[in-house]
């Protein structure tokens, strides 16, 4: 058997891959490991819990809270919130534990598990090895009044958006704004607290009924928002996933602001506000060469992780940075989060834009964005991507002709038989041409 967590907690087809037995054996197992510190500090632990609007969320919720309570854990639900509303209610309880029912942009069908350590913060992989270990173990269970107690949360709510709209540099006065909530977690809370920060809102795919969620809308969709912010006029459009733990924007024009570009524009008003700490921006290996030119002429150093929120706030942790994110959108504020968020990023990307007096396309020019190619090269020996002498001396070319303005990376994938190949050349057609010659190189060599 393979390790149960992924990248992002653990997730799978719900009621097939993801059962209630699971769900349950999953929190018997946070219960012993996350909440055996409050057990020692003498206090019952306490477990912070909600969900994304999927209508497997419901069973699979009943299922977390009985596994909780029955290993003595008291249980606060907070509702349909998104994924980092869990974390920061977490945090802001003192619990020892977050637990979220979702699987992010994933399709409808799908869900999954997500847990929080006390802070508020992501488990460490020795963590999850813990919970992997323990599940299905013989453990004595309490009774009496020692079982968990279960009770929800009214105000969460509101405390969450409260922490949204504490941090805002600046109002959003005078700007109209179309929201793409998914049909997902922030479809209530995203577009109140734009309102509330002064923006004038239209919000879109904006009522979940459980089966609607990331159906062709939300940050992996975004037609129906360029259409929306084109057709209404409007200053720009931001659009989350599911748990709206990711954001990404669309300008005036209907083009397309992507993660790299968010970042950039707000390491700038970081830095010329002082907050970027180090004056440094965390980007993963497949954040566009535009980002790192970008920020080189600006005099902001650019730390690379591998790809994955986790290892950037890993980088983020250890480096004491107070910036990082992904392409996709899924950008880490430090100083106000402890995980990626969408909705508080829209709203430092806007109030960007409302102070500087400028555009949405005009903040995000910041990023010239080079083409960039991808090619997926499957059913090929995948471990040898790095060492065969021919796949080498073949990505050691294409870097020579690009030279400064493009770049190569082959990166085998964590789950599938395959290599991507990610070619950034001055242009599509270069960038097209390079990447399928590579592509042919590692297909011929590695190929089975």
């Amino acid at each position: 058997m393979g390790r149960l967590f992924g990248t992002d907690g653990v997730r799978g087809k719900a009621n097939v891959d993801l059962t209630a037995e699971l769900a349950l054996d999953l929190s018997v197992a946070a219960a012993h490991v996350l909440g055996e510190v409050g057990a020692f500090e003498g206090h019952r632990p306490v477990a912070v819990v909600g969900r994304d609007p999927r209508a497997s969320g419901e069973f699979l919720e009943a299922a977390v809270v009985a596994g909780l309570a029955s290993a003595g854990v008291d249980v606060v639900l907070v509702g349909v919130l998104p994924t980092p509303a869990v974390a920061y209610l977490t945090r802001r309880a003192g619990a020892d534990l977050g637990v979220v029912l979702s699987a992010s942009h994933n399709p409808m069908p799908d869900n999954g598990i997500k847990f929080f350590a006390r802070g508020g913060v992501k488990l460490a992989d020795d963590l999850e090895d813990a919970m992997e270990r323990r599940m299905r173990e013989q453990w004595q269970r309490p009774t009496g009044s020692d079982v968990g107690r279960v009770r929800t949360d009214a105000g969460a709510r509101e405390r969450y958006l409260e922490h949204l709209l504490t941090g805002v540099p600046s109002r959003l006065d005078g700007l109209h704004v179309v929201v793409d909530c998914s049909n997902g977690a922030a479809s209530r809370v995203a577009p109140e607290a734009l309102r509330q920060a002064g923006a004038r809102v239209t919000a879109i795919h904006a009522d979940p009924d459980g089966r609607n969620i990331n159906d062709n809308c939300g940050s992996t969709h975004l037609d129906d928002l360029r259409t929306a912010v084109v057709e209404s006029g409007a200053d720009a459009g931001v659009a989350f996933d599911g748990d709206a733990d990711r954001c990404l924007a669309v300008d005036a024009a209907g083009d397309v602001v992507d993660g790299d570009q968010i970042m950039g524009v707000l390491a700038v008003a970081m830095r010329d506000a002082g907050t970027l700490r180090h004056d440094t921006l965390v980007a993963t290996v497949m954040s566009n060469l535009g980002l790192r030119l970008a920020m080189q002429e600006r005099g902001i150093h650019l730390v690379e992780t591998a790809v994955g929120d986790r290892y950037v706030l890993e980088a983020m942790r250890s480096g004491g940075y107070s910036l990082g994110g992904e392409q996709s959108g899924h950008l880490v504020m430090l100083d106000h989060a402890t995980t990626g968020d969408g909705t508080l990023t829209a709203l430092h990307l806007l109030a960007h834009v409302a102070s500087s007096g400028r555009s949405l396309a005009e903040v995000a020019a910041v990023v010239q964005r080079l083409p960039q190619v991808l090619v997926n090269v499957p059913e090929v020996d995948k471990g040898r991507a790095s060492t065969d002498p021919e796949v080498v001396a073949a990505v050691a070319t294409a870097e020579k002709e690009l030279g400064d303005h493009g770049r190569v990376l082959l990166r085998p994938s964590g789950t599938e038989p395959l290599v991507r190949v990610m070619v950034e050349a001055p242009t599509a057609e270069l960038a097209q041409q390079v990447a399928q010659q590579l592509a042919e190189v590692v297909r011929f060599r590695l190929g089975r």
